[in-house]
């Protein structure tokens, strides 16, 4: 997948986020640091109260009618503004970029709403580097760290610039090559549910690789991924931890 074109125009000042089930439901400490980092880059952030699920989870299970409901509502969400819409995870956003559109296409009345929101939605890094032109947020921390690429965010939406440059201008940490970086984890949403073996093969495998980089944290855009990984880490004992990159990108100059 190419990375998407920006048109070239005003620079927004607000925001609306879209914060995901898992940011909600499991980490929300997460969504803070995202609703911190856009407000260093200068952003007003809003958070549209009724947001749900992004409809993913359906889509991925073939519940394409399902999938539909959900889309429809998250465009009644978000509908009544024009500013950009931020999603802190690759694989939501995927799901309103590119899914949301081809399975309302059909619909008279959803079908151009859900190319409009299309527009104007960007994932986290792709909308400080390609839209506002941040990679320097001041941020500093300490330690190791590898990068995972999640594959929604790398596939789906050719993410790979963005995210490292932000890492690159974090100052006080050293970078680790990851083996195999480009290689999925083994999450994958359901398939991780229904393809368990290969799933917890694929784990061991991105386990030992992160193991082998050297690092004491890993870094992903994904919080399914760092929850995957995480919980990996967590049962073979390892001292590695995993963040978001926005707790990283959240942490202040020392």
């Amino acid at each position: 997948m190419t990375e998407r074109t920006v048109t070239p125009g005003a620079r927004p000042t607000r925001v609306q986020l879209l914060v995901t089930c898992l940011l909600d439901s499991l980490r929300p400490d997460v969504g803070f640091a995202v609703a911190k980092v856009l407000e260093k880059a200068g952003m007003q952030v809003d958070v549209p109260r009724d947001q749900t699920c992004c409809g993913q989870p359906a889509f991925n299970a073939g519940s394409w009618d399902a999938a539909r409901d959900i889309a429809r509502h998250v465009i009644e969400v978000f509908d009544g503004d024009d500013v950009p819409v931020v999603v802190p995870s690759g694989s939501c956003a995927d799901m309103v970029i590119h899914q949301a559109p081809t399975l309302l296409a059909g619909d008279p009345r959803y079908a151009e709403r859900a190319r409009r929101l299309s527009a104007r939605t960007h994932e986290l890094t792709a909308f400080l580097v390609d839209v506002l032109g941040v990679t320097d947020l001041g941020a500093a921390s300490s330690g190791r760290v590898a990068y995972h690429p999640a594959c929604h965010g790398l596939r789906g939406l050719g993410l790979d610039r963005q995210p490292n440059a932000l890492l690159d201008a974090v100052r006080g940490i050293a970078r680790c090559p990851l083996d195999e970086a480009e290689t999925c984890c083994g999450f994958g949403g359901l398939f991780a549910l229904k393809m368990t073996e290969i799933s917890g093969s694929l784990l061991d495998r991105k386990i030992a690789n992160v193991e082998r980089s050297g690092a004491d944290t890993l870094v992903a855009t994904d919080i399914s991924c760092l929850l995957h990984i995480g919980g990996g880490l967590h049962r073979k004992g390892s001292a590695v931890k995993v963040k978001h990159l926005a707790e990283l990108l959240a942490e202040e100059n020392r």
